[in-house]
């Protein structure tokens, strides 16, 4: 291996604390549920009450709302209240890219 290569990896090892290898590993967690990721591919184009995305994905509301807790406790959907209803959308404009990117690689033939 070249010596820029080693002096390379090893700033890049000095550079992942174990904070962020945890953040990292926890978004690609996320990204390794097909069901997180119907919700949050749904929730890249608009945002949804848990009631929507239920009806819309086929899934139980309370199927919904644990995923949702899971990709809200990661950053990675927020909600607005309007009334009683909690409607959420995408976070994290980062991971959606990741996500979309991810999607047309799986469609690329």
């Amino acid at each position: 291996m070249e010596k820029g290569h080693e002096d390379q990896e090893t700033k890049l090892d000095t550079d992942l604390d174990e904070e962020t290898l945890f953040v990292v590993s926890q978004t690609f967690k996320a990204l390794g549920d097909p069901t997180r990721i119907r919700i949050l591919h749904l929730l890249f184009h608009d945002e949804y009450s848990v009631n929507q995305i239920a009806e819309t994905l086929h899934l139980r509301q309370s199927t919904v709302s644990h995923q949702l807790r899971f990709l809200k406790n990661l950053r990675l959907v927020k909600n607005r209240r309007d009334g009683t209803t909690l409607y959420y959308s995408h976070d994290d404009e980062h991971v959606m890219n990741l996500l979309k990117q991810a999607i047309d690689h799986a469609n690329h033939s």
